[in-house]
């Protein structure tokens, strides 16, 4: 696997792992919870990243990513799904993503594909997604700390406790 390509992998890989533990910290009932009937659901942006994964990803280098049995507005209908549902979706997608990057080397990168009809190199459809999936996750956390209130388990270094991640002078911490 090529370096830039492993590392959008990593780091794939770890916002798949930091939405999963803000998932972790929600109920069932709150994975449905709506700001307003407008705004998206943990359940709704799980379906949409699912959805998105597996029309962008099946087939990546061969056919255009907005693949025409994928249904994008029902994305956003939330249908009440199980967490095991959304679960089972969530990880096909992640599973298309990975299978689709784990074959790509350097010379892949400056090919082009299509998404939509308008063509990218395969360094720009990995960039564009890398920030879409990332924006999503951002909401999926900000909502899972929303709904879960003062029972909320810091993902990263909590408020005050920034000195206690800083490596000693010399160390590789």
């Amino acid at each position: 696997m090529d370096a830039v390509i492993a590392s959008a992998y990593e780091i794939l890989n770890s916002y798949k792992q930091l939405a999963e533990r803000a998932l972790a910290q929600v109920s069932d009932e709150q994975l449905h919870w709506r700001m307003d009937h407008d705004a998206n659901s943990i359940a709704i942006l799980m379906q949409h990243l699912a959805g998105n994964m597996q029309s962008r990803w099946t087939d990546f280098l061969t056919s255009d990513g907005e693949k025409p049995w994928r249904q994008r507005d029902e994305e956003f209908v939330d249908a009440n799904a199980s967490r095991a549902a959304l679960m089972k979706q969530w990880e096909a997608g992640w599973q298309t993503l990975f299978s689709a990057l784990e074959p790509l080397r350097h010379d892949h990168l400056m090919k082009t594909v299509k998404i939509r009809g308008v063509k990218h190199t395969v360094l720009q459809a990995v960039h564009r997604q890398v920030a879409h999936y990332s924006y999503h996750v951002g909401q999926i956390v900000t909502i899972a700390r929303q709904v879960t209130g003062s029972g909320w388990k810091c993902l990263s270094i909590p408020r005050g406790q920034s000195l206690d991640y800083r490596p000693e002078p010399g160390s590789l911490r």
